[in-house]
């Protein structure tokens, strides 16, 4: 019977090829849109190079405080006094990882040539949290940054901009800002939609005799706590609330806030600029966006159905004529419009497919790294399979309303 119907759709598809075309067009050029902004916010939000461990980490990347007569505010990044001398304590997380949340531009010199860098400064155990896919050599170790050695890892892109095609870069050294840097390792880029780990060069904090200089609260530096399993987060979070209390504030100041957050959490805080952004609406924003986006092809789409319903009424009263209930009909023409439908979701997929190369490789964001994924292609198959049905229901339970001695009459017309 399936099999059938499939011929049967395929006919459909060559009759009007014009109809075919607008009804094609529309599906997989919808899906393919979607599909594209699916790869995107998954590449935003999900576990990705090198951030693998973003499901069993909390982020600290705010604090804020108020003045003691209640008429000032300061509110930032989380200061590396407070991430050094009060979060570091903390026993229930697996690791304790810090890194400066904005990387600092700066000047590299070679030869009579500059070069414009991202430079980031962590501890030892932002390599640990953190998985990135070292080409040459290997992170700095706790020894080399209590030290306080000029030691450095540097991204691909960062190795070819200045030192051209040499792939065997460790030892050399690297002048930044006047600074001297021994290179010990190089890694594969991160796109910059990935803040905490995005950078051309990474650097001990202990480098920064600013920076170890600084007892401020309130900064531009960034904490993540990793815990074995998401089943830890509430033991963790819980002790790290315990914590606050004890932080000892400046005399003019008071309430100080900050919070260790999962990442989507701490990602909708940053993109909604509030403390109070929560996750579900923007699940619900999405869904909504994909819903309107897909009704107006999909309200398109039944026009065109019912039109094509109106041209076989004929081969519907003959079949209702010999027999065929209403309920077969429906179910032959959902059917139909499904293989329709999937077949404009094959070449929605395709285009996706040839978009997101372009993107990836367009260099308008460098080491951007979009991919249909299972995740990506899942949802697009559900979408696939909405659409189909939003846009094949209503006409086909029309057509199975047609009166049998009208339905030849309209056929004969």
């Amino acid at each position: 019977m399936l099999k059938n119907y499939i011929k049967i759709a395929w006919k459909v598809l060559q009759r009007r090829k014009f109809f075919t075309f607008i009804s094609l067009f529309g599906i997989s050029l919808t899906l393919a849109v979607l599909m594209v902004l699916t790869a995107f916010v998954d590449h935003l939000v999900s576990p990705n190079y090198p951030e693998t461990n973003r499901g069993r980490s909390l982020y600290i990347t705010y604090a804020s405080m108020t003045t003691a007569n209640g008429n000032g505010s300061w509110n930032g990044g989380s200061g590396f006094h407070f991430l050094d001398k009060y979060v570091s304590t903390l026993k229930t997380p697996q690791k304790i990882a810090m890194a400066s949340l904005e990387p600092r531009v700066v000047d590299a010199f070679y030869g009579n040539n500059r070069l414009k860098l991202n430079l980031k400064t962590t501890d030892a155990d932002f390599w640990e949290v953190m998985e990135f896919d070292f080409k040459e050599g290997k992170a700095f170790n706790q020894q080399q940054l209590e030290a306080g050695e000029k030691v450095a890892v540097i991204n691909e892109k960062t190795r070819k901009g200045y030192f051209g095609n040499r792939t065997d870069v460790i030892g050399e050294t690297i002048e930044i800002s006047l600074e001297k840097y021994r290179i010990i390792g190089v890694v594969r880029g991160v796109p910059i939609t990935r803040i905490f780990a995005y950078a051309d060069i990474y650097v001990p904090y202990t480098t920064s005799t600013t920076l170890m200089r600084d007892k401020n609260l309130i900064g531009s530096f960034g904490g993540i706590l990793l815990a074995k399993d998401v089943g830890e987060f509430r033991e963790i979070q819980a002790e790290f609330d315990a914590m606050i209390p004890k932080v000892v504030l400046p005399d003019e100041w008071k309430n100080f806030e900050t919070a260790a957050e999962p990442y989507l959490q701490n990602f909708l805080r940053i993109f909604g600029n509030t403390r109070d952004f929560a996750v579900s609406p923007f699940y619900l924003f999405l869904g909504l966006f994909a819903f309107l986006f897909m009704a107006l092809p999909a309200i398109n789409l039944i026009n065109i159905n019912v039109s094509r319903i109106m041209e076989r009424s004929s081969e519907i009263g003959v079949r209702k004529a010999f027999g065929a209930d209403s309920a077969t009909l429906v179910y032959q023409f959902i059917v139909e419009n499904l293989i329709i439908t999937l077949l404009g979701g094959l070449i929605g997929i395709l285009l996706a497919v040839i978009a997101i190369y372009y993107l990836n490789n367009s260099g308008l964001i460098a080491d951007l790294d979009l991919a249909l994924n299972l995740k990506v292609l899942f949802v697009s198959l559900i979408v696939c399979i909405f659409f189909g049905l939003m846009s094949g229901v209503l006409p086909a339970f029309r057509m199975s309303k047609m009166n049998v001695v009208a339905a030849l009459k309209v056929g004969e017309g």
